[in-house]
């Protein structure tokens, strides 16, 4: 007979929920195409369905970066707050 083992199933926390919405939000920003495919308005002589991507580069950076901050936040809480 195999040995029970102690796991907890995953816990859904707000922050959790937090790096969940950090992680999906670039992904239907940029799935709903009908809501960037137009020219007006330019950004330097640039069509905002190019500029508004390439923002969402920059964007994509920085919320990838906080999750990821939050994630090892999260993971330190769960082992007794040990430092990494």
């Amino acid at each position: 007979m195999p040995e029970e083992t102690d796991v907890k199933p995953p816990t859904v926390t707000p922050m959790r929920v937090v790096i969940a919405v950090c992680l999906i939000a670039p992904f239907v920003a940029m799935l709903w195409v009908s809501s960037y495919a137009k020219v007006e308005p330019t950004f330097i002589g640039i069509p905002f369905f190019y500029w508004y991507q390439m923002l969402w580069v920059l964007i994509s950076t920085a919320l990838t970066m906080i999750a990821y901050k939050l994630w090892q936040r999260d993971q330190r809480s769960r082992k007794g707050g040990a430092s990494a």
